[in-house]
């Protein structure tokens, strides 16, 4: 062989003993879904706020309205609102289990539809039952609709990364009374209440029934595998029967009834201080904003704080402020700012209720576990205002009042110190992932 068929050949056989170029790196999952899940939030962020407004905002705007048109009183129409949001809890306990089974694109869109047939039963009533059978009906919509479902629905779908997803969807929600508020009277200024409802119920299906049908079909994740250690349990019924999981339900139960009964009862504790109505009012609504504020600032609360630490330290922060609320005169100014400081707190504290599954038991039956802890904390919650209002005269005043709902939070975050099962929190989290 030549010289130059020589040189040929060996080029050959370098160029076949030499391993082929490396394809392109294919993008990971997590790149490949996380547009798709953009749109899945944004999608939740629209519904929630949207849900939240005409649900749950639009009646203590046109309660007044109600009672002039029907002569049904205030507290009869404010007590078959209150109806729904227990009903709402009681309800949130099979959806949470129907959640972790099949998700949330049909129990989401159904629960629009229902709750669109709700507002128009509302427009529509005949009579003060009429108007408390279709509150009762709306209650089912918001146990389908309100941040239960979604929050189960971006915990699953996110998995480690759910704080960030569920601190934007409550942030968005959380405007939904500087939305809704001024437009519902807006409303109401220019048509009947009833007429008002009934746009509402079609903005209602406009926004949330094609957000929910059509974005919110896509799989449905199994379940992370539950944490396995000795020390805690796996069960599901093993954990609700756990002493961390009851005592934890009755410290957010306690916490909500002390926490929402001070947000409607600060307007007459300003008045029975010597403010005007309109400063009471302003103060309600600046507490609101500080809501927002303590939701922004959470992630890097829970980053620099444990879970028990953050679950006392939430509980016994709203109380002190709720105390201090009771025992300063004055001047007004400085219960304004005390009023923000709480709502911050209680911005807070919703974020704190949406990771306390996960934090403690993990991703594996959150639907379920959150359905049975929210469920006595909305009912709580609702009750709380007008709880508060009876307590405020037999207790000589709200200054009074307000003492006392100060001693039910500090007892809350008492509790709260044996809510966190035994093994440490963080080897759960990495074991649910």
């Amino acid at each position: 062989m030549s010289e130059r068929g020589r040189a040929e050949a060996l080029e050959q056989a370098r160029v076949g003993t030499e391993a082929p170029p490396a394809p392109a790196a294919a993008p990971a999952a997590d790149d490949l879904h996380r547009p798709r899940l953009r749109t899945v939030l944004t999608a939740l962020c629209v519904t929630e706020i949207t849900s939240w407004g005409i649900l749950y905002y639009a009646f203590p705007v046109l309660a007044s309205t109600i009672k002039d048109d029907t002569g049904w009183s205030i507290p009869a129409s404010t007590a078959a609102f209150s109806l729904a949001l227990v009903v709402a809890g009681i309800v949130g306990i099979p959806v949470g289990r129907l959640l972790d089974r099949r998700g949330p694109h049909l129990l989401m869109t159904a629960g629009s539809v229902v709750g669109v047939g709700a507002v128009l039963m509302v427009a529509w009533a005949p009579n003060l039952a009429w108007f408390t059978a279709a509150w009762l009906v709306a209650g089912v919509a918001m146990s389908a609709v309100l941040y239960q479902p979604a929050f189960a629905a971006l915990t699953r779908w996110y998995g480690p990364g759910h704080l960030g997803a569920l601190t934007t969807v409550t942030l968005v929600a959380g405007l939904a009374s500087t939305v809704f508020a001024p437009l519902t009277d807006l409303l109401a200024t220019h048509m009947s209440w009833r007429a008002t409802y009934v746009v509402l119920a079609g903005v209602l299906a406009a926004v949330t029934i094609p957000l929910h049908a059509i974005v919110l079909r896509r799989p449905w994740p199994p379940a992370p595998p539950p944490a396995a250690h000795a020390d805690v349990p796996t069960d599901t019924r093993a954990i609700i029967r756990s002493r961390p999981f009851v005592v934890l339900v009755v410290a957010m139960t306690v916490g909500s009834f002390a926490m929402y009964a001070v947000v409607i009862n600060i307007v007459p504790l300003l008045e029975e201080r010597g403010s005007s109505t309109t400063v009471g009012a302003w103060a309600l609504g600046l507490g609101g904003a500080g809501q927002v504020l303590g939701r922004f600032g959470y992630s890097r609360f829970a980053r620099a704080s444990g879970v028990r630490a953050r679950t006392v330290g939430v509980l016994a922060a709203t109380a002190a402020c709720t105390a201090l609320l009771a025992f300063v005169p004055g001047p007004v100014w400085l219960l304004v700012v005390i009023a923000v400081v709480a709502g911050t707190w209680r911005g807070m504290a919703t974020l704190l209720n949406a990771t306390a599954i996960t934090e403690r038991w993990g991703a594996t039956s959150y639907g379920t576990l959150s359905g049975i802890l929210s469920a006595p904390a909305m009912a709580a919650s609702a009750l709380a205002p007008w709880a508060g209002a009876a307590l405020a005269g037999p207790l000589g005043g709200y200054a009074h009042m307000f003492a006392l709902l100060a001693a039910l939070g500090l007892a809350a975050a008492a509790l709260a110190t044996g809510s966190v099962p035994t093994v440490r929190v963080s080897r759960i989290r990495r074991a649910s992932r």
